[in-house]
């Protein structure tokens, strides 16, 4: 009986302190400082992926200002994107970053138009983009961009995702199939705070 107590014990103890590793190791978005000191008026913290999105959102001018931030080994990539007339991945018009073969980091736009996307850079999206860069500090992943003008729509279908590898020849290799990856999604109300 004593040995049962004791195993439940430790069991309560390890589970309390990897929850307060876990919460302590990756802050929340309203407190997230920027390499470069950036300042967002907007930010949520994003259910899948260990990510974040960052926005200033003009609505005289219709434009959309981002930082999306996820944690991610050096090899991997990231992607952000918007949807502006459904649900989900298809349709959607994204941003990928990876670090590409140089070393270097790499961001371009990319239209999701399948399950299975070429995630090649220089197509064009439904809207701008400009001023789109990307960084790697402290494993994570960030992608700048000016997006827009978007027109009259200020709430949106976004989805954001994550993968482990790039190809030799700098093209994202296909994302997990399961868990967080399939429901890395969600409405973004650009207005809201």
């Amino acid at each position: 009986m004593a040995i049962t107590v004791t195993k439940r014990m430790i069991l309560l103890i390890c589970t309390i302190i990897s929850l307060v590793f876990t919460s302590s190791a990756h802050e929340t978005c309203s407190h997230y400082r920027f390499p470069g000191n950036e300042v967002f008026s907007s930010c949520t913290d994003l259910p899948y992926l260990q990510a974040y999105l960052h926005w200033n959102y003009s609505p005289v001018t219709r434009k959309l200002q981002i930082a999306y931030t996820a944690i991610q080994a050096p090899s991997g990539w990231i992607a952000w994107g918007i949807n502006p007339r459904g649900r989900g991945m298809i349709g959607s018009q994204a941003l990928v970053a990876f670090r590409n073969s140089n070393g270097s980091m790499m961001a371009y736009a990319t239209p999701i138009t399948s399950y299975n996307p070429t995630m090649l850079p220089g197509e064009l999206l439904s809207f701008p983009v400009s001023n789109i860069s990307a960084e790697y500090v402290n494993n994570e992943m960030i992608i700048f961009a000016v997006l827009g003008p978007l027109g009259a729509q200020t709430s949106f279908n976004h989805v954001w995702q994550a993968g482990s590898s790039v190809s030799n020849d700098n093209i994202p290799q296909v994302h997990p199939l399961y868990g967080q990856n399939i429901m890395s999604m969600g409405q973004l109300n650009l207005l809201s705070p």
